[in-house]
């Protein structure tokens, strides 16, 4: 695996500074009363449990990648970004610039939306074995005689609730969304979501990628739906290989499924602590990370 000019970071803790929170991937900062800084760590989650191991400059590629998107979709969508380049930031984040580069950023506070927007293109995971169960999808009757990976006769939106830290996610219906963020950001999420999905899954088609789901996650600044977070990324996405995309099996991939089928060989609950993972498991993955990178910028980790 090759040499990146990041320090390998697994956990922050930055003395004068107010902790706002810490998620299974990111720590977030206080900066005045309306800024946040956002740290993307090494840290690695599966099965809403963080591995004891990081995976090497995952943050950074989560971070850029997330940036990527963003401008990408900023004629759709305005975002929470600030300021991404850690030379620039406040005077008081000086004394920490070495572990901020390429994996942080400075973002407006926003009241996210409590409901995450799925949008998912392929059958695959819950989908794939809900829809085994009982031919339906997150509440979508789904044509019979579809196989593991199939693409979807359409794009679905298929919400979910926002799981604290270590509890799981749940899908609700679109109508159960309404209920819990209103109808009118509910129906500005759906849009968004979708319009965003096909335009990336048309930009990543060229690239050799199938984009077989993502998850965005939208909050609100004066009334305003801003897009926040992640953004289709290696860890809220599922990346496939078009080259080797054959319906009636799962599928490889630029993502952490690597790892997920890694883990269920093992005799472990899912439940905290994680096993041990050894080192081959740890530098496949980052090198899938890296590779997504590369294909969906053009660009080498780092450059």
């Amino acid at each position: 695996m090759q040499q990146l000019p990041y320090p390998i970071v697994t956990h922050t803790d930055f003395p004068g500074l107010k902790l706002h929170s810490r998620g299974k991937v990111r720590d977030m900062y206080e900066i005045g009363d309306d800024m946040l800084l956002i740290v993307t760590t090494d840290r690695m989650s599966a099965f809403d449990v963080i591995m004891g191991e990081p995976i090497p400059w995952k943050g950074v590629i989560l971070n850029q990648l997330t940036l990527f998107w963003m401008n990408r979709f900023s004629h759709l969508v305005p975002n929470h970004i600030i300021e991404s380049d850690a030379e620039k930031f406040p005077e008081i984040l000086a004394p920490y610039r070495e572990q901020l580069r390429g994996r942080s950023v400075l973002v407006r506070k926003a009241q996210p939306l409590k409901a995450e927007c799925i949008v998912r293109g392929y059958l695959s995971g819950s989908g794939w074995k809900s829809y085994k169960k009982t031919g339906t999808l997150c509440g979508y009757t789904l044509p019979e005689g579809l196989l593991e990976s199939s693409r979807l006769p359409e794009v679905l939106f298929t919400p979910s609730t926002k799981g604290e830290l270590g509890t799981h996610d749940e899908n609700i219906s679109v109508e159960q969304m309404k209920e819990i963020v209103g109808e009118e950001h509910a129906v500005r999420a759906s849009q968004l979501a979708l319009q965003m999905y096909r335009e990336a899954a048309a930009y990543a088609a060229e690239r050799g990628i199938i984009i077989a789901d993502t998850k965005f996650e939208f909050g609100l600044i004066g009334g305003e739906i801003i897009l926040i977070d992640e953004v289709l990324t290696p860890d809220s996405s599922r990346f496939w290989p078009a080259d080797q995309y054959e319906p009636g099996h799962a599928q490889p991939s630029f993502d952490k499924q690597y790892l997920r089928d890694w883990l269920e060989t093992q005799p472990w609950d899912k439940k905290a602590p994680a096993p041990a993972l050894p080192e081959i498991v740890s530098r496949t993955t980052a090198e899938k990370y890296q590779a997504a990178y590369t294909l969906l910028t053009g660009k080498s980790l780092g450059k």
